[in-house]
């Protein structure tokens, strides 16, 4: 793809991306009568025909990603092509991350609030950003997450997260969740434990896309 047609096609994606999240949101909240779900499903079968002829394979990363550059449009916590991600919104200050969200429907567990599992993959994500950033990249070998209260949908999230210790390969990071409103009341906290790969590691587990991208 020409650098021309870079920016017209991740607008594209993302354009997709946020109507794809609005359909998932309304789809989830809906009480809509039966038959107008099942003429809605019909639609949206027809309308992703196109779209299912021009898969990427398993190992093909996305035209419009760049890996070195860290843009995943598809990521499913941050990729603002993603049907699934919020998506969090990230950056850092100083030695802190700062990541903000608002989950909708599509994220429930408990009526009314976030599905635990959904809080584990936000701070996994949060405690990765912060250890790639600070220039220390591995892959997640442990994530202990604790749960102080839950977390509630169609709410303003705030989440940080910092590096607590670097020991070779090895770099933990904590991080938490609260609402904007009240970002000193914490209502989940991680630690997570990143290893940096060695080249041979690396090579197995990575080697199939690095390769087909050349």
């Amino acid at each position: 793809m020409s650098d021309n047609g870079l920016p017209r096609r991740r607008a594209a994606i993302n354009e997709l991306g946020e109507a794809l999240r609005s359909l998932v949101e309304h789809a989830t909240a809906t009480e809509a009568p039966t038959e107008e779900i099942l003429r809605a499903a019909e639609r949206i079968r027809r309308a992703a025909g196109p779209l299912a002829e021009h898969r990427r394979g398993r190992f093909d990363t996305a035209a419009a990603d760049d890996l070195p550059g860290g843009v995943r449009l598809y990521n499913p916590v941050t990729g603002t092509g993603s049907a699934f991600a919020p998506p969090v919104e990230m950056h850092r200050e100083g030695d802190l991350a700062i990541g903000t969200c608002t989950l909708g429907r599509a994220f429930e567990g408990p009526p009314s609030f976030a599905h635990g599992g959904v809080s584990a993959m936000l701070l996994d994500q949060m405690l990765g950003y912060v250890v790639t950033t600070s220039g220390h990249p591995g892959m997640t070998v442990r994530l202990d997450t604790g749960y102080r209260g839950p977390v509630p949908l169609y709410t303003p999230l705030l989440m940080t997260a910092t590096i607590a210790t670097v020991d070779g390969r090895r770099v933990t990071a904590t991080g938490t969740i609260a609402t904007a409103d009240a970002p000193s009341t914490t209502l989940v906290e991680a630690t997570g434990v990143f290893v940096s790969l060695r080249a041979e590691q690396a090579e197995r587990l990575f080697g199939p896309v690095l390769n087909r991208r050349g």
